[in-house]
């Protein structure tokens, strides 16, 4: 034994379970009266936040709906869908914020799935709530949010939260290891597969990226990441861990962010690459000068050059992320090194595109040989699987040993997500194992091929994946959407940029100029252009 272990033991008084529901508390007591929530003209103070939380949890645990039980949110990003981040978990719940733009049918499948017990929808998601609800063999008492009125079955949620005592303090987990939330992946592949969060996890996840992005009491975010996202990767629960302030964002428009970002003092705002995009380009009437530099965290895909270059000349700072429903959100983050503002653009945007090194409270992330296990070496070309362990990885998937097992390995998280690890030690992802194009047997990295597509200039936006070929057995493929106003480039315009720019067997020998089809968070659908690019057939030309 060692002479630390003598009678010094863990107890009430030096070990409280982790939990972000006590950030909420802390925030009421440190900014009583600062602004909290911002939602179409309400604004509410911190003290009035936890009142109304401590009330909707009381609520529910008048209903007996407790310890394990689900309660599942179908809304856009708004005060009710915010209070449930806290509300349901201080009763003890686990809180499942559900994709709005999934169909009825999926949305039924994870209510039963999960065994909700409660089911709570914004005004904007009424009808999709209801599809799903009729689906069903059982009832689930359902509440409205903002104030609707639905008709018969439905409770109005403020009635709902007067039904419980703003009394007493916040009730942490006997067990941080309890589930928080759950959050179902996009079932691209098939059903969708509920990801399980716990306390603990929620909780330095949310504090890992309050410190990534420098919040704190004067900042003021922006929701322009849907909540139901990972819990809008967390954000949720850090912004509120520096006392800083929401500004609910329901729809995703430039002329309203612009707005917005002038009208609340905007600091901070996260999105996929398809957000800043929009924002990027913009047209000059939705347009508006920005008080001060905004910080844009982006995840998903890797920034390119030209947005990046687009977003600083409108005042923006970007900052790269990368994670997964699985790991919480953001696990990774591209951290600037002090030379980089001397950089030139094309340099510095190579180098912020690379997603980075661990968060402060991630565990471990690392580069795996596919085979062998054992780490790649730091070169920056040895291609393997990105993996991350720690305790912002979820607990597993619900009702699915089988799956969680299989990404589960040898202590890692597998991510899926093939990449290399560069000498300075920072991870940057190549591809999807999924998306890699196997051409001729060399391996062409979609992100390659975008980013050299990104810098055309009538390219707005664009996506590549794998066209099955019977001599090379896979070939280049490329979605493309122009930008409004451009006159369409031809397949030959698009394949001499390329020839420019790539390697013979990297360059498309396909184009299809459209709009691309998106998640509801606003990522691109591959698995839906893989499908389309079966029947198309290759541009004359376009050549290895």
């Amino acid at each position: 034994m060692s002479i630390y272990d003598d009678g010094l033991g863990a107890g009430s008084a030096n070990r409280v379970s982790l939990s972000p529901v006590s950030f909420l508390e802390r925030s009421a007591l440190a900014f009583p009266g600062k602004l909290a929530v911002v939602d179409e003209g309400r604004e509410i103070d911190y003290a009035s936040l936890l009142a109304r939380c401590l009330a909707f949890a009381d609520a529910l645990r008048r209903r007996e709906i407790g310890r394990g039980d689900t309660v599942s949110v179908i809304a856009a990003n708004s005060l009710g869908m915010l209070e449930a981040h806290y509300g349901v978990p201080m009763a003890g719940a686990v809180l499942n914020t559900i994709n709005v733009r999934l169909d009825p049918g999926t949305v039924a499948y994870i209510l039963e799935h999960s065994e909700a017990k409660l089911v709570m929808a914004s005004r904007e998601c009424l009808d999709l709530a209801r599809a799903a609800l009729a689906k069903l063999d059982r009832p689930i008492p359902a509440v409205a949010l903002d104030g609707n009125s639905p008709g018969a079955g439905w409770q109005d949620y403020e009635a709902f939260l007067a039904e419980g005592r703003a009394e007493g303090a916040v009730q942490l987990p006997a067990d941080e290891w309890d589930a928080i939330s759950l959050c179902y992946t996009s079932g691209t592949t098939g059903r969708p597969k509920g990801v399980v969060y716990h306390h603990r996890g929620a909780y330095l996840n949310a504090l890992g990226n309050a410190l990534g992005l420098g919040l704190g009491p004067q900042s003021v975010y922006l929701w322009t990441l849907p909540m139901f996202h990972c819990n809008g990767w967390t954000f949720t629960w850090a912004v509120t861990a520096a006392g800083g302030t929401h500004v609910c964002h329901r729809a995703v428009a430039p002329a309203r962010i612009f707005q917005a970002i002038g009208e609340h003092g905007v600091t901070h705002l996260c999105g996929a690459p398809t957000v800043l995009t929009m924002i990027a380009h913009a047209r000059p009437e939705e347009r508006r000068p920005l008080p001060h530099p905004v910080l844009a965290a982006t995840g998903g895909a890797a920034p390119t050059s030209a947005i990046i270059e687009a977003m600083e000349a409108l005042g923006f700072r970007v900052q790269h992320l990368y994670g997964l429903t699985e790991t919480y959100g953001p696990c990774l983050i591209s951290e600037a090194q002090p030379d980089w503002p001397s950089l030139v653009l094309q340099d510095r945007a190579r180098l912020m595109a690379r997603q980075g090194v661990r968060t402060a409270t991630c565990g471990g992330a690392v580069v795996l040989d596919r085979d062998s296990g054992a780490p790649v070496r730091a070169d920056g070309a040895t291609l393997g699987e990105i993996a991350v362990r720690g305790n912002t990885v979820m607990k597993g998937y619900l009702k699915d040993r089988a799956a969680t097992e299989a990404v589960f390995k040898e202590g890692w998280f597998r991510t899926g997500d093939l990449g290399v690890q560069h000498p300075d030690n920072a991870i940057e992802v190549k591809d999807r194992a999924k998306d890699i194009i196997i051409s001729g047997g060399e391996n062409v990295s979609s992100l390659e091929v975008e980013e050299a597509l990104s810098r055309h200039p009538a390219v707005l936006e664009c996506a590549v994946v794998a066209k099955p070929d019977p001599h090379w057995g896979e070939t280049v493929c490329a979605f493309v959407a122009v930008k409004p106003g451009m006159a369409e480039p031809s397949a030959a315009d698009l394949t001499e940029w390329c020839r420019a720019h790539l390697a013979g067997f990297k360059r498309p020998r396909t184009f299809v100029l459209g709009e691309l089809p998106k998640t509801a968070t606003g990522k691109v659908q591959k698995t839906v252009l893989r499908e389309r690019a079966k029947g198309t057939q290759s541009d004359d030309g376009a050549g290895r």
